[in-house]
């Protein structure tokens, strides 16, 4: 694939910069390292990464530009934003090529997550006229009780390889406006887009006077430049996207100093199919759900709860599916399925379905390697679907591939127990013409996922809405509704108007 070089920074001795600091790209001084694309298993670029030295050098000069931009009107921030968006937009099908290219995403998934990052923006934008407080009731004579809402700092963005574009956006865009700042460690996976998106911003920055050059940094390297960037005090905030594991050391490294962690970790998410579903638009929603982007997706869907009496049915629909899908180089047109990350990737799944089996599961379809019409360096693999006698100790974990288990159930209340009985609480599902099921479903007593829908598969979430999940999941929420009041801290304001000083609740206490 064309690589296309004119949105990356220049190289610095043959090696892509590690350490961006605005519009300052420098090596870093961490061991270099060299990425290879999942479409193939070449080598994408050799890389420069930033040491915890580096890391300390972009927070102090992500602090300094807080320290100037969270004086800026917000409305003015937001033109910021609205910059930096068009630039995106100019740019959708170049940065597209770069996700594709390092994340092995088909076309119109890379591009789609460009649109969501250019779909974050517009909220942005709209958002910095919206950052609203309250006036609220005194007990007290002649004064006015207010909370205002004011930035907060310099803010850490640590993500993962499977959406390194909008992951960051759904932060930076909306810190942006927020008055933050933003240092960023991406995956070691994904460098090149990584720092065309950075380059968007400096690009956009340097149209407007009002924004500090060091408003974003980048520090690409490994666990040891996350692990600073989680330690430094001067992070208030810390957004990190990535597996349960990683997000515990996180919590306990800002934990520690007293910061704020913003966690979205890993998915295990379910659908259950009723009776009285739609199959039709069940099946379209469950092959997506489980098989897009190769099953590498934190919302992808792993768990399926079918109704005994239409379970064979189904199952005999989703295999006739599931033997049909393209899969292949996804620059190819036509692919729908393309290569898993990594070998280790491909590893992990051959280790899931050998302990299905050994737990009384029955593979229908899928799990083996694709060898032919595919290139030789890279994973891929046909989506697995697996019949479980019950939800077995294997189900209780996610696996990060396309492989789906499949569970019965009589009663709603059984499905309810099976949906609920798994660690973590992301994304969830119901299939149902029963409103009193779609009802139970959403409701205090149903699903326990930070996100749940009827009749929609479990991944394609709108940036409207709050994003993120509850129990191993991390308790984070990121992009739309009120997910930006992380990003700034609260003051209330008491203004005494009067000529008298009463105490609240009726305390006298005269001089």
């Amino acid at each position: 694939m064309e690589l296309p070089t004119n949105l990356l920074p220049a190289l610095i001795d043959g090696v892509r910069p590690g350490v961006a600091i605005g519009a300052d790209y420098q090596l870093g001084s961490g061991a270099a390292f060299e990425p290879l694309s999942p479409i193939d298993g070449e080598l994408t670029s050799k890389c420069g990464a930033a040491s915890p030295a580096d890391v300390g050098a972009a927070v102090a000069a992500a602090h300094e530009a807080f320290l100037q931009w969270r004086t800026v009107p917000a409305p003015v921030r937001g033109q910021l934003v609205l910059r930096i968006g068009e630039m995106a937009r100019r740019h959708k099908a170049e940065l597209a090529k770069l996700i594709t290219l390092e994340a092995g995403k088909i076309p119109s998934e890379a591009e789609g997550e460009v649109q969501e990052w250019i779909d974050v923006c517009d909220f942005a934008v709209g958002l910095s006229r919206q950052l609203y407080g309250l006036s609220i009731a005194s007990e007290r004579p002649e004064h006015q009780l207010i909370e205002q809402w004011h930035p907060l700092g310099v803010v850490g963005v640590i993500s993962a390889f499977n959406f390194p574009n909008a992951v960051w956006a759904w932060n930076a865009m909306i810190a942006l406006v927020c008055g933050d700042s933003i240092v960023w460690k991406p995956s070691e996976q994904t460098p090149l887009i990584s720092l065309a998106c950075h380059e968007m911003v400096v690009r956009a920055a340097a149209t407007m006077p009002e924004a500090p050059a060091a408003l974003s940094c980048v520090v690409n390297g490994g666990a040891d430049v996350g692990a600073a960037l989680a330690a430094d005090k001067r992070v208030p905030l810390v957004s990190a996207t990535g597996s349960t594991a990683m997000g515990r050391k996180v919590a306990v490294a800002v934990g520690q100093r007293l910061g704020r962690s913003l966690l979205e970790l890993g998915g295990n998410n379910a659908m259950i199919v009723t009776p009285t579903a739609d199959l039709d638009l069940a099946v379209r929603a469950i092959v997506f759900a489980a098989v897009g982007t190769a099953g590498q997706r934190c919302t992808s869907l792993r768990r399926l709860i079918v109704h005994s009496s239409i379970v064979d049915e189904l199952t005999t629909r989703l295999e006739k599916a599931y033997k049909s899908l393209p899969i292949g180089d996804p620059t190819k047109e036509g692919v729908l399925v393309g290569p898993l990350v990594s070998e280790a990737s491909f590893n992990n799944m051959q280790t899931s379905l050998a302990a299905a089996k050994l737990q009384g599961g029955e593979v229908l379809c899928g799990g083996d390697r694709v060898t032919d019409a595919v290139p030789a360096g890279g994973f891929y693999v046909t989506p697995a679907l697996v019949r479980m006698p019950k939800q077995t100790e294997v189900m209780l974990d996610e696996t990060f591939a396309p492989l789906t288990y499949i569970v019965t159930y009589d009663t709603l209340d059984e499905a309810m127990a099976i949906h609920n009985g798994v660690p973590q609480g992301l994304s969830s599902a119901i299939f149902t013409g029963d409103i009193r099921e779609a009802g139970r479903f959403t409701g205090p007593a149903g699903s326990d996922c930070g996100i749940a829908n009827v009749n929609i598969g479990t991944s394609g979430a709108e940036i409207g809405g709050a994003f993120g999940g509850e129990k191993d999941t991390g308790g984070g929420r990121e992009s739309g509704s009120d997910s930006w009041k992380q990003y700034m801290r609260r003051t209330t304001t008491t203004v005494n108007y009067g000529a008298a000083l009463p105490l609240a609740q009726g305390v006298k206490f005269d001089v």
